[in-house]
């Protein structure tokens, strides 16, 4: 008896214990998911733009919908998210693309917060809270229609691709990498397709469909793709080029990789998107006729390919020249070969720049016997030429030969495969020096304009000896 006794004073002390701890830690609860979710607001800005200054102005405000409200100037932003406000300014205006991601990124974490505090539903909304935050601020950029309800429905067809996407590029078959990717049908009227029929017995598109290893010979994500109904179910496999048939003549807004012509080109009507995952193992995401997004080295990048582009046109000033040296770059990257593409403001500065053995112009004499060995046995192949007469085939060829490739505004070839004089730039510019190339990029775009590929795959445009942006 004297024993059940303690036991039940036991239980009641635990009871009470309980109690004390557990009222407290309800009282602070919103308070702890306030500063999560402040943290996790700062996290998303800073993954996407870290070069932007973010600063909390007032925080313990009323949890309200997300707003936005963007300075004269586009180079700053006041955000009230999540009960608090903040100042997001930097040195460049903000795109339209950026302001679209960064709602993006408020809308995730807004749905999110509302589906923690409502108890009730937490449990049948965990699905909004699996996988990475800036897999979800990517896909509500793209396609924000699951995260604008008052309460989240999902499915997020976008999100469930990135995941089957990264769960392929960690997978090979039969020892080769996976290259693979999937279409999924846009919300728009399109013409030139009929929404797909959900077949019985059809598969999600979803991580789980990785689990069936012929999943991997279904599409290889060049030449067919997975189609992706508005449900999120694969519904059938289409060839990517018979796809965008009907757009074969149509502009596309930015010149692309021309391995990935025919994806963009998919994408131009009914707001259909396409990912896809290389066989170098990044994810490339397309919409309106555009990359808008890759995944290369760990990390998720805004292209913000328009904005770049027409930065690019502007400096050359020559349209036709802007989009062959551009669309040159992109295959270069998508080989992984290295390059340099330097157009001078003033051909006379090139003996500046480049030793008089590299220029084209100084062919051997012909009453001299030229170096055996040398590259300027081979200049007679390119004297005289202009980049626009040279087929493109042939200028990426060139552009591969280590050095760079020198040519005036006009599109006169100067040079190809040549060193670049440059002084060592270490104290001028000590934290934007990585490497040899990128150390002549900056030299060079002191007489012009510059871009610079990297043998990773990132292509930089550089002007007055500063780097304008990466792509």
């Amino acid at each position: 008896m004297s024993r059940l006794l303690v036991c039940h004073h036991l239980i009641k002390e635990i009871i009470l214990t309980r109690r004390i701890v557990l009222m407290p830690e309800r009282t602070r609860a919103p308070a702890f998911i306030d500063g999560l979710y402040g943290k996790l607001v700062e996290g998303g800005i800073n993954y996407f733009f870290p070069s932007a200054n973010l600063q909390a102005i007032e925080t313990g405000l009323e949890p309200a919908a997300c707003g936005m409200t963007n300075s004269s100037d586009q180079t700053s932003l006041d955000l009230c998210w999540l009960g608090s406000r903040y100042s997001l300014t930097r040195n460049e205006p903000f795109s339209t693309e950026e302001l679209k991601l960064l709602k993006g990124i408020g809308a995730v974490l807004d749905s999110r917060y509302r589906t923690i505090a409502d108890t009730d539903r937490v449990e049948k909304r965990f699905e909004l809270f699996r996988g990475l935050p800036e897999d979800r601020y990517v896909s509500a950029c793209i396609d924000g229609d699951p995260y604008a309800q008052e309460i989240w429905q999902g499915p997020d067809r976008v999100e469930d691709t990135i995941e089957v996407l990264r769960t392929s590029s960690l997978s090979t078959y039969e020892n080769r990498r996976i290259s693979t990717g999937a279409l999924l049908f846009g919300k728009y009227p399109d013409p030139c397709h009929e929404p797909p029929v959900t077949p019985v017995g059809a598969l999600r598109y979803s991580p789980a469909v990785t689990s069936i290893r012929s999943f991997y010979r279904l599409c290889d994500g060049l030449q067919t793709l997975a189609l992706v109904d508005q449900n999120g179910f694969l519904a059938e496999i289409v060839d990517v080029e018979e796809w965008a048939r009907p757009f074969a003549d149509t502009n596309l807004p930015v010149p692309p990789p021309a391995r990935y012509k025919t994806h963009a080109r998919a994408t131009l009507c009914g707001g259909h998107v396409c990912m896809i995952l290389t066989p170098n193992g990044e994810m490339k995401i397309f919409a309106d006729g555009v990359q808008v997004f890759h995944f290369l080295d760990g990390r998720w990048r805004l292209t913000d390919a328009q904005r770049k582009y027409d930065l690019w046109k502007e400096a050359i000033r020559d349209t036709e020249l802007a989009e062959r040296l551009f669309t040159t770059a992109l295959n270069l990257a998508e080989d992984r070969r290295g390059g340099l593409l330097v157009v001078l403001d003033d051909p006379e500065m090139a003996a500046s720049l480049v030793s008089r053995t590299d220029l084209l112009t100084s062919l051997p004499n012909h009453g001299q016997h030229a170096v055996a060995g040398a590259k300027d046995q081979f200049h007679y192949l390119l004297h005289q030429k202009r980049i626009m007469d040279v087929p493109s085939a042939v200028l990426e060829t060139v552009a591969r030969i280590d050095g760079g490739i020198v040519l005036d505004s006009q599109s006169n070839l100067l040079a190809f495969g040549a060193i670049l004089r440059h002084p060592d730039l270490t104290d001028v510019f000590p934290e934007t020096i990585e490497g040899g190339r990128t150390t002549a990029a900056i030299s060079a775009s002191r007489f012009g304009n510059v871009l610079k590929i990297s043998e990773d795959g990132l292509i930089s445009f550089f002007q007055n000896g500063r780097c304008i942006w990466d792509i």
